[in-house]
C-alpha cells in the first residue's frame, strides 16, 4: 500500500512562499521549500511557491536545477547531522553591499581633551585604564568549531542608557544637572563601567580607554554576516547617554545635543576601526541571561533609539541573533517594553530558528536544545567557572 503526501493548502503555500522569496541563496530557497512543501509544488509554474522558487535575484534556472541535483535526497531527520550542514541563514537586514567609512581624524590631543575634524571633542578628566582587550571571534553558523582568531581592536559598538535619576533639564537647573553629571562620572569611573558616557548637554567623557574592556555588556550577543561575537563585553565599545529608557515612549529620551554628539563620536569610532554599520547595537538587542537562556536581560534601548539621526541604518529591524543562533527565548514582558521597534527583531528571530529548524528536518524545540548546547559549549571556553558566574549575564 503507497501514501500520497497532501498538498499543502493555499495559505500555508502561500507564507511558504514568502519565505521563501526573502531566502537569496538558491540552493537554501530549495532546502526551505523541499523541507517545507515538498518538491510537487515547487516545480509547478503555475504555484506561487514555484514562482517564488524561480524568482531570484542571483540566479538562473540553470543554477537552480544544478544546485537540485546536488542536494541530498530525503529529509533529515536526524540531530546528529545537524551541525555537518550547518544552519541555513538569510542576510543580515542591514549588510547588503560594499561598506563605507567616514573619513575623520585626530586634530588636537591634549591631557585635558582631543578635537577631531568632524567637531568632535573628547573630554578627559575621568580617563582610566582597565585590563587590556582581547577576545575571541567566532565564525557565524560554525561557531562549535571554536575560534577564528583573536583580535585586540573594538568590532563593533553597544549604545545604553545610564539609567540614572534625572533632574529636569531647564536653565534653572543647570547647576544641578552639572552637579548630577559629575556624580555619575565619578560612579562610572570608579566601576570601569562604559568607554564613554554623553552628558545631558552633549559633552563626551571617555571614561575607559578604548585599548581596554570596560564592564558595560557582559556575555551579550551579537552577529553580522560573517561573525559572532560571544563576548561583546570585551568585543565592542560601550557608549552610554546620561538618560532613562522609558517604556512605550514613542520618541527618544536624548536631547538633540547628546543626539548630535553621538552621531560625531560613532563617525569617529567607525573612522577609526573599521567598525561595520551592522556591529552597531543597543544593550538590549545583544543583552541576554544564559541562567534561563532568554534574551533582553537589559532593557535599555529596547526601542527609541535615534538610529537615523545618528547616521546608522535602523538595527531594530536585524533578527536577534541570540534567538536563531543559540536557541534563546523572551520574555513576552519583553515585547510590551519595547513596542514596535525591537518587537520585530524578535519575530524575525523566531521567524529564522523556524526557518532553520525546518531546513534541518527538526521541530523547533529539538532544534533549540541542540543550538543550547552549541552555546554552552562556547561559553566554556570563554572563560573560568569562577569567571563566568561573575560576568555572566549581559
Amino acid at each position: 500500500m503507497t501514501t500520497t503526501r497532501k498538498a499543502p493548502n493555499a495559505l500555508l503555500r502561500a507564507a511558504a512562499g514568502w519565505r521563501a522569496d526573502q531566502i537569496a541563496d538558491p540552493v537554501e530557497r530549495l532546502r526551505f521549500l523541499r523541507h517545507t512543501l515538498g518538491d510537487r509544488c515547487i516545480w509547478d509554474p503555475r504555484s506561487d511557491v514555484g514562482q517564488a522558487f524561480f524568482r531570484s535575484r542571483r540566479t538562473s534556472m540553470v543554477v537552480a536545477l544544478i544546485a537540485l541535483l546536488l542536494l541530498p535526497a530525503g529529509t533529515m531527520t536526524s540531530a546528529s547531522r545537524l551541525w555537518k550542514r550547518g544552519p541555513i541563514v538569510t542576510v543580515q537586514a542591514n549588510e547588503t553591499g560594499p561598506e563605507t567609512f567616514p573619513s575623520v581624524w585626530l586634530v588636537e590631543a591634549n591631557p585635558g581633551f582631543e578635537t577631531y575634524s568632524n567637531g568632535l571633542r573628547i573630554e578627559r578628566r575621568y580617563e582610566i585604564a582597565n585590563e587590556p582587550r582581547k577576545y575571541p571571534v567566532f565564525r557565524r553558523g560554525d561557531e562549535d568549531a571554536g575560534p577564528v582568531e583573536e583580535r585586540t581592536a573594538p568590532s563593533g559598538i553597544v549604545f545604553h542608557t545610564t539609567e540614572s535619576n534625572q533632574v529636569e533639564f531647564a536653565e534653572d537647573k543647570t547647576k544641578t544637572i552639572r552637579r548630577v553629571g559629575a556624580q555619575l562620572l565619578e560612579f562610572l569611573q570608579h566601576e570601569h563601567a562604559y568607554h564613554y558616557m554623553v552628558d545631558r548637554f552633549g559633552n563626551v567623557w571617555r571614561v575607559v580607554r578604548e585599548t581596554d574592556s570596560a564592564n558595560h555588556a557582559g556575555y551579550s550577543i551579537w552577529a553580522d554576516n560573517r561573525f559572532t561575537y560571544v563576548n561583546v563585553n570585551r568585543a565592542f565599545l560601550g557608549i552610554s547617554v546620561e538618560t532613562i529608557t522609558q517604556p512605550g515612549e514613542a520618541k527618544a529620551q536624548a536631547t538633540p545635543a547628546q543626539i548630535h554628539a553621538l552621531r560625531v563620536l560613532t563617525e569617529m569610532l567607525r573612522a577609526k576601526y573599521k567598525i561595520s554599520t551592522a556591529d552597531c547595537a543597543t544593550h538590549a538587542q545583544v543583552s541576554v541571561n544564559p541562567d534561563n537562556m532568554q534574551v533582553g536581560y537589559h532593557y535599555d534601548w529596547a526601542s527609541n533609539f535615534p538610529y537615523v539621526a545618528v547616521g546608522l541604518p535602523d538595527n531594530y529591524a536585524v533578527p536577534a541573533p541570540g534567538l536563531w543562533l543559540f536557541g534563546f527565548t523572551y520574555d513576552p514582558s519583553l515585547v510590551q517594553v519595547t513596542g514596535q521597534a525591537f518587537w520585530r527583531g524578535l519575530l524575525l528571530g523566531e521567524d529564522q530558528l523556524r526557518q532553520n529548524a525546518t531546513a534541518h528536518g527538526l521541530d523547533v524545540a529539538a532544534y533549540r536544545k541542540e543550538l543550547e548546547k552549541r552555546y554552552r559549549k562556547v561559553l566554556s571556553r570563554m572563560k573560568t567557572k569562577t569567571e563566568l558566574s561573575k560576568e555572566n549575564k549581559g
